[in-house]
């Protein structure tokens, strides 16, 4: 599985990174912000986008509009990794069309089967 992990701290796409490649066998893309994010998915077409919500270019809902928009990136699942996991906040982001909400900070060992379970879902 071809993998976008987008995230402005490069601490978090290193550990990401590391832990889908590594324990997930996941083939991992890095991007990090909204507009690298956006061509990068149209370039490589990976199976899921695993993003940060909160970025300082385009956020991740933004993001996820841009990516609607277009036939050859609309059906990406979209996996938001945040701090924000309030149920109402949760709720929103599912209702802007993401797949799925990890929240910050994650259990590196178990990121890339919780990704799978929710792409399973």
């Amino acid at each position: 599985m071809k993998i976008l992990v987008v995230d402005d701290d490069p601490a978090m796409r290193l550990v990401a990174s590391i832990a889908l490649e590594q324990v997930g066998g996941f083939e991992v893309l890095l991007a990090q912000g909204g507009l690298e994010a956006i061509e990068c998915a149209r370039q490589n077409k990976p199976d899921a986008i695993l993003m940060d919500l909160v970025m300082p270019d385009v956020d991740g809902p933004d993001v996820l509009q841009t990516l609607r928009k277009h036939e050859s990136t609309d059906k990406i699942p979209i996996i938001f990794h945040t701090a924000k996991t309030d149920p109402s906040e949760v709720r929103d982001m599912l209702a802007l069309g993401a797949k799925g909400v990890i929240g910050k900070p994650f259990d590196p060992a178990a990121l890339a089967e919780e990704i799978e379970r929710i792409l399973e879902s």
